[in-house]
């Protein structure tokens, strides 16, 4: 079973529900994907299936990259990233993983690297409450006292403090798949994604909800069997 897929964020935007609510979306690209290397627990140590996104030229992989893939006949990829099995993969070299794992109403996890705030204050970064606001105060936004006095004589480690902000690798969780296009090979999920626009994105089944992902070959019977009753 196929647990994510690598894709990239195209944007925000409103979709409506059929009792007229509305829902706030993150449209995302998602394969398809080229199964590069298989990994098993055998040879490897690990079953996991390494997977390339959205086509590059040559020149942009060094010379073992582009020899590997030559030998593989495949095309040569600008996000590859792998995915961890807790069986051994059922899929090959060279098979493509589209959105067709997806169905409206899984919940997925979408990891990605967050926007960079730059060097930011302990307000903003932390949520800290600021201090009095009122004629006299001098300690606005401070960040007041941060260590003892004669004992420890020190700041422990990992104390709260102003620094840089964002530019992270963070994890959305629980987003539910509200939409799923095969034609575009694009999902739209409830709610934000990290990252910016344009930026590539991890999507896996959610860890904390019990959704079992389907087989790639039960996501085309099932599309085939509708689309024979449309017909």
């Amino acid at each position: 079973m196929i647990p994510g897929l690598l894709g990239k964020k195209i944007g925000m935007t409103q979709i409506f529900a059929a009792d007229g609510t509305r829902v706030p979306v993150t449209v995302l690209k998602v394969g398809p994907c080229t199964v590069q290397a298989v990994k098993i627990a055998e040879k490897d140590g690990y079953n996991a299936v390494q997977m390339g996104f959205d086509d590059t030229k040559e020149k942009s992989l060094n010379k073992p990259q582009r020899e590997y893939l030559k030998a593989k006949k495949l095309k040569p990829k600008r996000f590859v990233g792998e995915m961890r099995y807790t069986e051994a993969p059922d899929v090959k070299v060279g098979d493509e993983l589209t959105n067709k794992i997806f169905q409206e109403g899984d919940f997925v996890d979408v990891t990605g690297v967050s926007k960079g705030k730059g060097f930011q204050g302990g307000v903003k970064r932390h949520k800290w409450a600021g201090g009095p606001e009122s004629h006299g105060s001098m300690s606005h936004r401070a960040p007041g006292s941060i260590g003892s006095s004669s004992y420890p004589s020190r700041v422990f480690k990992g104390l709260r403090m102003a620094g840089h902000m964002g530019n992270a690798t963070s994890t959305a969780q629980n987003l539910e798949v509200v939409l799923v296009d095969a034609e575009n090979d694009t999902i739209a999920v409830k709610g934000a994604v990290p990252g910016a626009n344009g930026k590539y994105v991890t999507v896996r089944y959610a860890l904390k909800k019990p959704v079992a992902p389907r087989k790639a070959e039960e996501a085309a019977e099932a599309e085939a069997a509708e689309s024979e009753k449309k017909e």
